[in-house]
C-alpha cells in the first residue's frame, strides 16, 4: 500500500480491494490498521493468515509484504510473490537428464551388420568416426572380435539453466576416484618414509633425539617469524622481514645437480641449505652457488649480523639508533663501542697486574726455548721415517684415502711391476678385484705366465674377446715397434760417426734458418691482418693444422716479444 493526499489535505490509503476502482481509507481506518500492527508486533494479537493458511510475520517490511502492481492482486494478504515461482515448461529435459556414456554390456553381437562400422563393426559410428585402432583386416571382412555399440543418445532439449549448468552431467563418482588415488599414493610415502627411519635408528645412523633436534632446528628455519632470539626485535614499525625471492634471470637451485641423493630443496621455503656440489667433490670457491649455509656465512654477513645485535642492545638502553635509517651513525658508534671496549680491558689487565703482579710472567719466552727441549719423543729410523712418538699430518685431498674394497688389506697402487700398478696385500694387477692373500702372491711370484703376457695366451687357447685394456697395450706396444723401425731405417750407412755428427748439426742449423725466415713472414702477416678491419680479414678456416716441429717451436721461443725483458725496447729499435 502506498500513502497518498487527497485534494482536501487529509492523507488515504489505497486499499486493494477490487482492480478496477480502489477503495480509499478514511484516517479512522488508517488509524486502527496502525494499532493493530504494532499489536501483531507486541504480540497481542494473532497475526496475519496467507491463502495457504500460513502465518504471515507482522515484522516483515512493507516493501516485501506488499504486492507489486504487475501481479494479480488477491483480496487475502499473501507472500506468495516472494516465493520461487515452480513452472514446469514443457517440451524441455530435466535438469538431470544427460547423454549415456559408455557401451551396451549386456548385448553380443556375433556378426557383421549391414551399415556398421567397417574397422571394429559396432552400429553407432561409421569408419571414418571409429576411435578404436585401424585394424590390418576390418570386421567387416573378418566377422570377428566385433566392437559393442555405444548407448543410443537422446538429443537432448535443455532450458537456458541447463544450457549454462557448469556442473551439468557431471559424474561425482569421478572425483571420488581421484580423492582414493592421492590417499593411497600418500599413505604409501607416509609408510616408505616410516620404514626408512626405522632402518637408520636400527643401524644407528640416526639417533631419535638428535632426529627431533634436526626437525625442530629444520621448522625454527622455515618459519622465521616465531624465531625467539635473543635481541629480537617485536615493535612492529622495526620488525625486519625476510624475504627469499630470486629474480627470472638466476638458475634456480633444484637445477644446479639434479642427482636425487644431492642436497635437499624445500620448495616452500625455496631454502637448500647444503652444497649441491658436495657429491661431485668440487671447491665450493670454485662453483657459483655453495648453498644457503655457505652464503649465509660468508662475506660481511658475520659483521652484519654483530652490528644489527649492537643496534638492538643500544636501542634496549635508549639510543635511538637504526641499521637501515641511520647505517653511518651506527657504525661510528659501534666503532666507538669496540675502542672504549678494547681500552677498559687494557686498564681492567693492568689493574690485576699492578695489584697482584706477575708481569715476568707474561713477558717470559716460549718454553720450547727457554727449556731447549720439549717432551715429546720422536724416534727416526735411518731413512727419516718416524718409528715411534707424534706421526707427521697426512695431507688430505678431496679423492678418497685408505678405502679397502673387496677384502683387500691395502689400496690400489700400493704394488708394482713391470710398469703396472696392482695391491701389495695379494700382488694382484686386476682393479677392483677380489683379494686372494698369500695364495696369489705364490702365483703371481712363481713360473707362472704373469698377466700381460698371458692374456694373450689365455685369448688363444679359449678364444675370449680381448678387453680394452689390452687393446690399448697392444696398440703402444705396436707404436713403440715403429718408432724402433723408423729410427734403424733413418740411421745413415757410414763408417765414420763423427762426419755423420757433423751433417746433423748442418741439417739442423738449415732447419733453424727456415724456420726463423718462416716465423719472421708470419708475425709481418700477423701484424698487418690486425691493422685490417675485423669485417674485412679472410677466413682460415681452410688451412692445414698439424703439429709444430722442433725447428718451430725454437724458431718462436727466438723471436718471442717478452716484455719483461730488460733490453726489449733496444731490440724494438
Amino acid at each position: 500500500m502506498t500513502e497518498q493526499s487527497n485534494g482536501d489535505g487529509n492523507a488515504g490509503v489505497e486499499g486493494v480491494v477490487d482492480m478496477d476502482e480502489p477503495k480509499k481509507m478514511t484516517r479512522e481506518d488508517w488509524r486502527k490498521k496502525k494499532e493493530l500492527e504494532e499489536q501483531r508486533k507486541l504480540g497481542n494479537a494473532p497475526a496475519e493468515v496467507d491463502e495457504e493458511g500460513k502465518d504471515i510475520n507482522p515484522h516483515i517490511p512493507q516493501y516485501i509484504s506488499s504486492v507489486p502492481w504487475y501481479i494479480d492482486p488477491s483480496k487475502r494478504p499473501t507472500l506468495k510473490h516472494q516465493r520461487p515461482q515452480i513452472e514446469i515448461q514443457e517440451g524441455f529435459s530435466a535438469i538431470g537428464e544427460w547423454y549415456k556414456r559408455g557401451v551396451q554390456e549386456n548385448i553380443v553381437t556375433t556378426k557383421f551388420r549391414k551399415g556398421a562400422c567397417e574397422n571394429c563393426g559396432a552400429m553407432t559410428h561409421k569408419k571414418k568416426d571409429c576411435l578404436e585402432r585401424p585394424r590390418k583386416v576390418g570386421a567387416k571382412f573378418t566377422g570377428t572380435s566385433i566392437a559393442p555399440d555405444e548407448h543410443s543418445q537422446v538429443q537432448l532439449n535443455l532450458d537456458y539453466d541447463g544450457k549454462r549448468d557448469r556442473w551439468n552431467g557431471y559424474d561425482p563418482e569421478e572425483h571420488q576416484r581421484i580423492v582414493e588415488e592421492y590417499a593411497k599414493v600418500d599413505l604409501a610415502k607416509r609408510t616408505l618414509k616410516a620404514h626408512k627411519l626405522q632402518d637408520e635408528l636400527a643401524s644407528g645412523k640416526l639417533d631419535q633425539s638428535e632426529r627431533e633436534h634436526d626437525s625442530e632446528d629444520e621448522d625454527e628455519d622455515k618459519y622465521a617469524d616465531d624465531i625467539d632470539m635473543p635481541g629480537q626485535n617485536f615493535d612492529s614499525k622495526r620488525r625486519i622481514t625476510v624475504r627469499n625471492l630470486r629474480i627470472r634471470e638466476d638458475t634456480a637451485k633444484y637445477l644446479r645437480n639434479l642427482d636425487p641423493n644431492s642436497a635437499y630443496y624445500d620448495p616452500k621455503t625455496r631454502a637448500m641449505r647444503e652444497n649441491p656440489y658436495s657429491s661431485t667433490g668440487m671447491n665450493p670457491d670454485e662453483v657459483g652457488y655453495a648453498g644457503d649455509n655457505f652464503a649465509r656465512y660468508s662475506g660481511d654477513t658475520i659483521t652484519m649480523a654483530q652490528t644489527q645485535m649492537f643496534a638492538w642492545e643500544a636501542y634496549e638502553r635508549g639510543s635511538e639508533v637504526h641499521l637501515q635509517a641511520d647505517p653511518t651513525k651506527l657504525e661510528l658508534l659501534h666503532r666507538s663501542f669496540k675502542v672504549k671496549k678494547e681500552d677498559f680491558k687494557e686498564e681492567q689487565r693492568e689493574s690485576i697486574l699492578e695489584r697482584y703482579g706477575g708481569q715476568e710472567h707474561l713477558d717470559a719466552p716460549p718454553r720450547e726455548l727457554l727449556l731447549a727441549q720439549t717432551e715429546d719423543y720422536l724416534e727416526y729410523s735411518r731413512h727419516g721415517a718416524v718409528l715411534k712418538g707424534l706421526e707427521k699430518a697426512v695431507a688430505r685431498s678431496k679423492y678418497e684415502e685408505d678405502v679397502l674394497i673387496n677384502n683387500h688389506t691395502c689400496i690400489w697402487g700400493s704394488f708394482w711391476k713391470d710398469g703396472f700398478w696392482g695391491y701389495k696385500c695379494c700382488h694382484s694387477m686386476v682393479k677392483q678385484s677380489y683379494c686372494t692373500g698369500a695364495s696369489g702372491i705364490g702365483i703371481n711370484n712363481s713360473e707362472c705366465v704373469p698377466f700381460e703376457e698371458g692374456v694373450d695366451q689365455l685369448q688363444e687357447d679359449e678364444e675370449q674377446p680381448k678387453t680394452l685394456l689390452e687393446l690399448h697395450r697392444e696398440k703402444i706396444k705396436e707404436k713403440k715397434k715403429k718408432r724402433r723401425r723408423n729410427r734403424k731405417n733413418k740411421k745413415p750407412v757410414s763408417s765414420d760417426s763423427g762426419d755423420s755428427d757433423d751433417d746433423d748439426e748442418e741439417k739442423k742449423k738449415e732447419k733453424l734458418k727456415k724456420a726463423l725466415e718462416a716465423e719472421d713472414k708470419r708475425v709481418k702477416n700477423v701484424e698487418a691482418m690486425m691493422q685490417v678491419d675485423e669485417r674485412k680479414r679472410p677466413y682460415h678456416s681452410l688451412q692445414e693444422v698439424k703439429a709444430p716441429t722442433e725447428e718451430e717451436i725454437e724458431a718462436f721461443r727466438m723471436k718471442r716479444a717478452r716484455p719483461d725483458d730488460p733490453m726489449a725496447s733496444f731490440l724494438s729499435q
